[in-house]
């Protein structure tokens, strides 16, 4: 296991508690990527499946796993921000179940770093798949930035909003 995921492991144990209130560990990487796990015991519903809420908090934490540890395999002192996301429950999650975070466009890597090193934050955007034993269950796309430690932002209309889409289009 890398260092960076073990930093990784460390910060979402110290900094993020609803982590260990849902039961989320980080399993490591598979193929470079971010795989998060967590129980279905501490996140079901009324129904017996998995919580809404619970699926979007894993898959959030998965996009901005993958670009904590961009930065961090790139050099960059930076941290990362959810700026939005769109989420697609595609059936019942019946089981534990999984966050992987899709491989990541090479050119957007790029343009990303680049865009941190120049300007002292950037923006790309990270899709996940949630699965369980049955397979993809969830399916996650959120637009993240990330600011250089120390980058002032220099208006509040820079700030990342967050904006909640209701899936039948109403606000």
């Amino acid at each position: 296991m890398s260092e960076h995921v073990r930093a990784l492991r460390a910060k979402l144990r110290t900094e993020m508690p609803v982590t260990q209130r849902l039961g989320i560990r980080v399993v490591g990487r598979r193929d470079g990527q971010v795989v998060l796990s967590a129980p279905l015991a501490a996140n079901t519903n009324h129904e017996g499946t998995a919580f809404a809420g619970s699926l979007n908090a894993v898959a959030t934490l998965a996009g901005w796993a993958t670009v904590w540890l961009l930065l961090r395999d790139h050099g960059l002192q930076a941290h990362a921000v959810i700026q939005d996301s769109t989420v697609r429950y595609l059936r019942p999650v019946t089981g534990d179940f999984e966050a992987l975070a899709r491989p990541l466009d090479a050119a957007a890597v790029a343009r990303l770093l680049e865009a941190i090193r120049r300007r002292g934050r950037g923006r790309i955007e990270i899709e996940v798949v949630v699965s369980d034993a049955r397979g993809a269950a969830v399916a996650f796309q959120g637009r993240y930035v990330a600011l250089a430690d120390g980058a002032r932002v220099a208006s509040r209309r820079a700030l990342p909003s967050i904006r909640v889409r209701h899936p039948l289009g109403r606000a």
